[in-house]
């Protein structure tokens, strides 16, 4: 049977404005201007607001409001029948105004240029289109990863062509004989030796490096540089001679003839730490963003409407929900503009000041061991907001600009009960490799025991996760002659 009880709930929900707050702490400052930007031609009661004396004053432009009232009606927005298509649409633009458009950069890609090289040929028709189906199934480094029967089968299914596998060897040769050297080559073995081809032969590193690549390719590639010295017969100098060489080569020939329109995406940091006699200034980089107001028009009107004596029929009604709702909305957003200002500010200013050595010195020994948790409890946030600020955000400092979430990192105890960052056993370990002897570098194992003589307690497959993290390869791959 059905029946009514009554009950009593405590329930914790996010109010519009918090959700809109997360939202826009998420967004850094390189998309903020946007954001705002939307904000206001979505909402028309949100304006801009500037000090500028040679802006209109307040008086001059309620005066032009009120000389245009009669051209904007609020009910034009709530009469939905027959909208005309042009209210869909805006034009702020006075008569005056020039619309120029910015065109994208165009380039040639390395395919295209190949192309241009190959109507150079002296090729009838068959041949032309089997050195453009080569061309065509080139990779962006330049290679060709399609084998040649597979290619065979593709002028069978595609094209309705019987051609041999000599016609495609024949025309793959010609590809290989264009600019930039290495283009059409099947592996790096090929790609390399196809550049010292183009070298000159008469000089003996030249013709050194020709043999390593061609007879002891493995044998280089792993670094084992006694066992090439004792088969080939070559001295320790003539081997080094013959690595630069090689070293010189371009393993991806087609990214030098990539020319993209890629745009150049450069960092804009959210916040700017100086240095001013010994102490630590922060400041928010607004970056251009505009300073927010209510519209006064907005304001006027929600007042008229409000004050209006006669008996409010449903379309005024109507009119003053649609203002105060767009009023609203705009001292909304506002407040979280000015709230996630205040956020981003006192949590750098916590993190400034717990990482302070670092931020004077530069030196990322000086980094204390720094969780979320940690500037949590310092700023009385939640967790989850300290990752939204952390998170797509860069700091300038004096030493450089950084992702504030890099100066995050877990401990861990030293031999003295001290705990320190993993950022400085990272830098400590990057320090040692640096300087060790290239011809007999430092392994894993050993490099373990270093750092447990500084008093850092760490197994050696630690020391491979930390190197592995710095893109720092083994110890036999760093070998050199």
């Amino acid at each position: 049977m059905l029946s009514q009880q009554l009950q009593q709930k405590l329930l914790q929900k996010l109010s519009p404005q918090q959700i809109q707050l997360m939202k826009l702490l998420q967004v850094p400052t390189t998309a903020m201007e946007q954001r705002i930007k939307q904000e206001i031609e979505e909402n028309p009661a949100l304006e801009e607001y500037s000090d500028d004396p040679n802006e209109e004053s307040l008086e001059e432009q309620y005066e032009k409001e009120e000389n245009q009232a009669d051209e904007f009606d609020v009910n034009d927005y709530l009469d939905d029948e027959e909208i005309p298509a042009y209210r869909y649409t805006s034009n702020n633009n006075s008569g005056e105004h020039e619309d120029k458009q910015i065109p994208y950069a165009a380039g040639t890609t390395f395919h295209e240029m190949l192309e241009e090289q190959l109507a150079l040929f002296d090729l009838d028709d068959r041949q032309f289109m089997i050195a453009d189906m080569i061309i065509g199934n080139l990779d962006d480094s330049g290679y060709l990863k399609r084998s040649t029967d597979a290619m065979v089968d593709d002028f069978a299914f595609t094209r309705n062509m019987e051609v041999e596998k000599s016609e495609i060897e024949e025309m793959l040769n010609v590809v290989q004989s264009m600019d930039p050297p290495g283009i059409g080559a099947r592996d790096l073995r090929e790609c390399l030796y196809l550049q010292l081809k183009r070298k000159d032969r008469d000089d003996k590193s030249v013709k050194h490096a020709l043999d390593v690549v061609d007879r002891y390719f493995e044998e280089f590639t792993k670094k084992h540089y006694d066992k090439i010295i004792k088969r080939y017969g070559i001295t320790e100098e003539e081997l080094k001679a013959a690595i630069e060489e090689i070293l010189q080569l371009n393993p991806k020939p087609g990214n030098s003839l990539e020319q993209t329109s890629k745009p150049s995406h450069y960092v804009i940091p959210d916040f700017i730490i100086t240095i001013e006699n010994s102490e630590l200034n922060l400041q928010l980089n607004h970056r251009n963003m505009p300073e927010l107001r209510v519209s006064p028009s907005y304001q006027n009107m929600l007042q008229a409407y409000s004050e209006k004596k006669a008996k409010k029929t449903k379309k005024d009604k109507d009119a003053i929900m649609f203002v105060k709702q767009k009023i609203d909305s705009a001292k909304w957003f506002i407040d979280a503009i000015k709230q996630r200002q205040h956020t981003l500010y006192i949590t750098m200013e916590a993190i400034m000041n717990y990482q302070r050595d670092y931020f004077l010195t530069g030196d990322e020994t000086k980094l204390r061991p720094m969780i979320l948790k940690d500037i949590a409890e310092i700023v009385n946030l939640d967790i989850s907001t300290i990752s939204r600020v952390a998170n797509s955000k860069y700091v300038q400092t004096p030493f450089g600009t950084f992702l504030l979430k890099s100066f995050f990192s877990e401990s861990m105890q030293t031999q003295s009960g001290e705990s320190v960052s993993t950022r400085e056993v990272k830098k400590i370990l990057q320090d040692f490799i640096d300087s060790e002897d290239k011809r007999k570098p430092i392994t894993d194992e050993h490099l373990s025991k270093l750092l447990k003589e500084k008093g850092y307690n760490i197994a050696r497959r630690t020391v491979a996760k930390y190197r592995e993290q710095l893109n720092i390869p083994v110890a036999r791959l760093r070998k050199e002659i």
